[in-house]
C-alpha cells in the first residue's frame, strides 16, 4: 500500500515536470530567436530622407506592409524584397532613384525582416495597380533569393528578375524571364561558390554585372555589415551604378520601354561620366 503511494507520487512529479521542461525549452528558443532577430541592421538618415515626397516621386506609406515610390508617368513596376535582417526602409534611396527614372517601385516589408517568412509577399500587388502592364521583381541578398523562388511559380506574370548580391535556388532556366544579376567585387557576404553553383538555375541569356569596389551592404543604406568586405567606392556611387545597370538592362529588353526611358538613361550616363572624371 505504501509502495503504491510512493509510485503514485513519483508519476505525479514526473507529469508535473514535463510541462515545466517543455516551457523551459520554448523559453530558451524564444530568447535565442529574440536575440538573433534583434540583431538587425537599421536604415540610416539618408534612407529616411528618401521617404520624403518631392516634385518627381510620390512616396506612399499608408498601405500595410509596403511603401510605394510613384513617378508621375510610370512605365513599369518593380517589386522589391529586402535583405535578411535589414530594416526594409534601408532600400528607400535605391527605389527612390529608380522611381525618378520611371519605375513604379513597391518596397515590401517582411516579417521579422526575413523574406523567407513571407516568400509570397508579392501576391496580389500587381492586381492593385492594373494600369501598369510591365512588371519586374527582385531583391537584395536573402530577399533576392526569395524573390527568385516566388517568380519561379509566377514567371508568366513578370518580365524579369533582378538579383542584387543574390542567387536563385529554384530552377527558372526555362522560364523565359529576363534576369539581371549585380554584385560587388568587394562583397564579403555573398558565397561565390554557391552563387556560381546556382547559375545553372538561371536562363542562359541572363546578364551579370560586377561592380568594381562594390560591397554587399551598399545596395542598401544600413551601415557596415559584419563580415562584409571593405568597399572601394561610396554607397552613393554604388547605388548610381546599380540604377544605371538596371535601366540599361531594361532598355535592352523592351523596345517600347526603352523609348520612354531613353532621356532618363542619358541623364544617368552623364552623371556617371562626371563622377568618373571627378574621381580621376
Amino acid at each position: 500500500m505504501n509502495g503504491c503511494a510512493v509510485s503514485e507520487r513519483h508519476r505525479y512529479k514526473k507529469r508535473k515536470f514535463i510541462p515545466i521542461a517543455v516551457c523551459g525549452v520554448f523559453a530558451v528558443l524564444f530568447l535565442i530567436t529574440a536575440v538573433y532577430l534583434g540583431d538587425s541592421y537599421h536604415s540610416d538618415q539618408p534612407a529616411r530622407n528618401a521617404l520624403v515626397i518631392d516634385d518627381i516621386v510620390q512616396v506612399n506609406q499608408t498601405l500595410k506592409d509596403m511603401i510605394l515610390f510613384s513617378p508621375k508617368e510610370p512605365v513599369a513596376g518593380f517589386i522589391f524584397y529586402p535583405g535578411g535582417k535589414v530594416e526594409y526602409t534601408a532600400y528607400a534611396p535605391l527605389l527612390h532613384s529608380l522611381a525618378e527614372h520611371g519605375l513604379f517601385c513597391v518596397l515590401v516589408k517582411m516579417p521579422c525582416n526575413l523574406a523567407v517568412l513571407d516568400v509570397n509577399a508579392a501576391e496580389g500587388i500587381q492586381e492593385m495597380f492594373p494600369e501598369i502592364e510591365n512588371w519586374y521583381i527582385g531583391g537584395h541578398s536573402l530577399g533576392g533569393s526569395m524573390a527568385a523562388s516566388y517568380v519561379s511559380e509566377h514567371a508568366e506574370e513578370y518580365d524579369g528578375l533582378i538579383l542584387l548580391a543574390a542567387y536563385a535556388t529554384k530552377d527558372i532556366s526555362q522560364s523565359g524571364l529576363e534576369v539581371l544579376s549585380i554584385y560587388g567585387n568587394k562583397d564579403g557576404i555573398l558565397d561565390m561558390d554557391k552563387y556560381t553553383k546556382n547559375l545553372i538555375n538561371l536562363p542562359e541569356h541572363m546578364e551579370e554585372y560586377e561592380i568594381e569596389g562594390g560591397c554587399h551592404a551598399q545596395f542598401g543604406n544600413y551601415g557596415r555589415q559584419d563580415g562584409d568586405g571593405i568597399p572601394g567606392i561610396s554607397g552613393e556611387r554604388q547605388r548610381e551604378i546599380t540604377v544605371r545597370c538596371i535601366l540599361e538592362w531594361m532598355n535592352e529588353g523592351d523596345i517600347g520601354f526603352a523609348v520612354k526611358m531613353n532621356k532618363n538613361l542619358m541623364m544617368v550616363h552623364n552623371i556617371g561620366i562626371l563622377l568618373s572624371l571627378c574621381q580621376g
